[in-house]
């Protein structure tokens, strides 16, 4: 199979890429080398196409002969400041209508697309006494106090979590996240409009060797890396009881080489996005702890600190994806985070 990937030299890319080499299929490689994801130290490969997928339309020819698009380039993280709105919908939202456009423009009907967990904006929430809640926004007065908690409108209770699946409200709370939401939206009328076929991937927070390191927009896996290396105890915000699904790089690129060899089967104007996590979720504090102990450093500092665009809980149900895509994740959190206390970052 012939197959166009964008993104081929970031973090995930980069595992599909290996991926897809070692099974045999031929790979055209594009990728921007922006620096929010890499430090432009490392050498690019010379097979990469250093382009930019929101000028997909200026160099579509490299889509001739291609049998899937699998679309991993995106301006990644929560969204550090007002100001790199302009970066999210630059990069994520226009990136992926050129290169859709491009892709119609040259016969290509099949697409695989990174999106992400933080389309779901908070979890699935229920109370004990009053069933299913659907919480707002946390206010910073409640965060200011330490009232991280998402509470029940009728009893005022703390929120217990539940598993999120594919069908539940999307309610995007940061500019990511709604570059995420977005891209999907795009996606789902390109396959109606176009009489394509295209699945997006929901990851939730991938981890594993060659991450980002020491910048603002790095996975929090990472950060707290750095912080252990550089002597440092690892900062959690709010109370650490944050609860997430850590899945690590190489079942996300399994996902991925499972939907490409199911995209290009399914019937036109078909639309499908699947939950990719491990399956179980961890508290933050508790990948902290993890780090810390395998790589013998400073225990973790509880701050109490928050940043506005975060959610209080959101984790997954692998489900759907192990009934259509057949892709259950191999590596579980307590055994890949302590194996990426010391793995290689970028």
């Amino acid at each position: 199979m012939k197959v166009l990937l964008t993104g081929s030299f970031g973090f995930i890319g980069a595992a599909i890429d290996r991926q897809l080499t070692e099974r045999g299929d031929e790979v055209v490689r594009v990728d921007a080398v922006i620096p929010q994801a890499h430090d432009g130290t490392a050498e690019v490969p010379d097979d990469v196409h250093r382009l930019d997928v929101r000028d997909a339309v200026e160099w579509a020819s490299l889509l001739d002969g291609v049998d899937v698009v699998c679309h991993q380039a995106a301006m990644v993280g929560a969204g550090v400041t007002v100001a790199d709105m302009p970066l999210y919908a630059g990069h994520n939202d226009l990136g992926t209508a050129a290169l859709l456009a491009a892709m119609h423009d040259r016969g290509v009907d099949a697409l695989v697309m990174a999106s992400s967990m933080v389309v779901y904006g908070e979890g699935r929430y229920t109370c004990e006494e009053h069933g299913r809640q659907a919480p707002g926004v946390r206010r910073r007065a409640a965060l200011d106090a330490g009232d991280f908690d998402n509470h029940c409108p009728h009893c005022g209770r703390a929120l217990g979590w539940e598993l999120v699946p594919e069908d539940a409200r999307l309610d995007p709370r940061s500019s990511y996240a709604a570059s995420k939401l977005a891209q999907e939206h795009y996606a789902y009328a390109w396959v109606r409009q176009a009489g394509a076929r295209a699945i997006g991937l929901r990851y939730h927070n991938v981890y594993g060797p060659g991450m980002p390191r020491d910048t603002p927009y790095s996975g929090v896996a990472a950060i707290f890396r750095s912080s252990l290396e550089a002597g440092q105890a690892p900062k959690v915000f709010e109370d650490g009881g944050q609860m997430r699904d850590f899945v690590h790089v190489d079942d996300v690129a399994r996902a991925n080489l499972a939907s490409i060899d199911a995209v290009v089967g399914r019937e036109p104007e078909s639309w499908s996005a699947y939950n990719v996590s491990s399956g179980t979720p961890v508290p933050i504090l508790r990948v902290a702890e993890l780090l810390s102990q395998a790589a013998g450093g400073a225990a973790p500092q509880v701050t109490g600190d928050y940043r506005p665009g975060d959610v209080r809980h959101v984790v997954a149900s692998p489900e759907l994806a192990a009934a259509e895509l057949g892709f259950r994740a191999q590596v579980t959190p307590e055994q890949g985070i302590e194996e990426f206390a010391s793995a290689p970052l970028r």
